[in-house]
């Protein structure tokens, strides 16, 4: 009983220091994210849904750097477990290539064809106009992003969740005064807008690649590459990396083009659905931070018990972060319908808009538990375990399968308002959820990924 008392301290304390920092930094991250979106949104509707359409470049782009780190994360956790250093900086040295080479696609694609990217969205001209504006600017942080995200995963996996904490403290809080600064207008300081939101996210980007950098080639030699030997990837380490990592890629981005049909699908409803969503998802993003914490310390301490070769307790661990997903997703739910009138008023919004995002927020308060099981499962537990083709699966089955055809037979055929529409697609989360818990329960979702040369 007190062996059993003691590893299930041991579970709780190492998952709360793993989960804490990505709370707070995705707290953060989206609390600024609420603050960015309240500023814009003193300037109009219409900005609110330039950048929010511009964003989906970066939305798109970010989700691949997570299908990236996700990818490596698999790898880094259970070579950390083994430790095995040689392959931690492979790893780390093809991460780095795969995000950095695509952020640079998505940066000349926002810097040269900005236009055109905003008329996928959109045909009105005033938010065509600010989007234009706000992509060519911000186009290339993608590749400041693509670096600091590779960083952060890798600090995290070797146990120092609270230094991309703490560094995103300090890029945030500058992109947060950058904002002020630049969007108003203070002093000598011109009024810029839309331009100025852009400018600040930029430059905050920029201070958080830097500082990273820094702090990993200082402190974390296991973390920082020095020769091209990381940069040398023979055969049999691609064809060991590729088919494992390569499914949460395209899982990601595949993901992030669903969401940016649904987003079409939006925008076929009018300017003020556009809006209403977005300053719903900025307020409900709050809600979600918790499970972000989660799945991260999922994903890793059950990575780490596969390296040490200890399946029963990673089998363990699972089940348990099933049932920890369920409780915060509950709660975080209810706390969200609580408080979603009350941060909807701070928005200088029309009432109309102001009561399809609170109708929008009481929807996505009620879906938050099967979000919440989803993240964990298909993040965390699938991917710990190598598992990434069927998580892939279940990913692409809800989004692709369910989801966006649902979001056009909504919008187009069905004529639903936006709120309506927000509903109808929480199925894809349902069907997400059943096919997940599937393949837990009949527990082949374990793979050993270090026995590789």
């Amino acid at each position: 009983m007190t062996k059993d008392l003691t590893e299930r301290k041991d579970f709780t304390s190492k998952m709360i220091s793993i989960a804490l920092p990505v709370v707070f930094q995705s707290l953060l991250n989206n609390s600024l994210s609420f603050v960015d979106t309240l500023m814009i949104g003193q300037l109009g509707e219409a900005p609110i849904a330039a950048v929010a359409l511009a964003n989906q470049m970066f939305f798109l782009i970010s989700l691949l750097f997570f299908g990236v780190t996700s990818g490596s994360a698999i790898f880094l956790s259970q070579y950390w477990g083994a430790k095995n250093e040689t392959n931690i900086q492979r790893v780390l040295g093809l991460s780095l290539a795969v995000a950095g080479i695509g952020a640079l696609i998505f940066a000349l694609a926002s810097f040269f064809i900005p236009r055109q990217i905003m008329y996928i969205f959109t045909t009105e001209e005033v938010v065509v106009s600010h989007g234009v504006s706000y992509l060519k600017i911000v186009a290339a942080s993608y590749i400041f992003s693509a670096i600091s995200q590779v960083l952060a995963t890798a600090l995290r996996v070797v146990g120092h969740a609270r230094i991309p904490l703490q560094v995103a403290l300090v890029s945030l809080t500058m992109n947060a005064v950058g904002n002020y600064l630049l969007i108003f207008g203070i002093g000598p300081i011109p009024a810029m807008g839309v331009a100025g939101a852009a400018y600040a996210t930029a430059a905050s980007r920029l201070v958080e690649m830097g500082a990273l950098l820094v702090i990993v080639y200082r402190h974390h030699p296991v973390l920082a590459i020095r020769t091209r030997e990381a940069f040398h990837w023979n055969k049999a380490f691609l064809l060991h990396i590729v088919p494992t990592s390569l499914p949460v890629i395209l899982n990601e981005f595949f993901w992030a083009l669903g969401m940016t049909a649904y987003k079409v699908a939006y925008s076929r409803i009018g300017i003020e659905a556009i809006a209403a969503i977005n300053v719903a998802e900025s307020i409900g993003n709050l809600f979600f931070v918790a499970m972000m914490g989660v799945s991260n310390a999922t994903l890793i301490m059950i990575g780490v018990k596969i390296g040490e070769k200890q399946i029963p307790l990673a089998k363990l661990y699972a089940k348990r972060f099933i049932l920890t997903a369920l409780l915060v997703g509950i709660a975080m739910g209810l706390f969200e319908v609580l408080v979603a009138p009350l941060f909807a008023q701070f928005f200088n919004i029309s009432d109309e808009v102001r009561r399809l995002a609170i109708l929008c927020l009481y929807v996505h308060a009620l879906t938050m538990p099967f979000k919440s099981i989803n993240i964990v499962i298909i993040v965390g537990i699938l991917r710990s375990g190598g598992d990434t083709r069927y998580s892939m699966f279940a990913e692409m089955f809800g989004v692709w399968a369910v989801g966006v055809p649902l979001a056009f037979l909504g919008a187009l055929v069905f004529h639903l308002e936006i709120h309506q529409l927000f509903l109808l697609l929480g199925l894809d989360e349902v069907s997400k959820m059943f096919i997940g818990l599937y393949r837990i329960k009949r527990g082949t979702w374990v793979n050993d990924l270090t026995n590789v040369h």
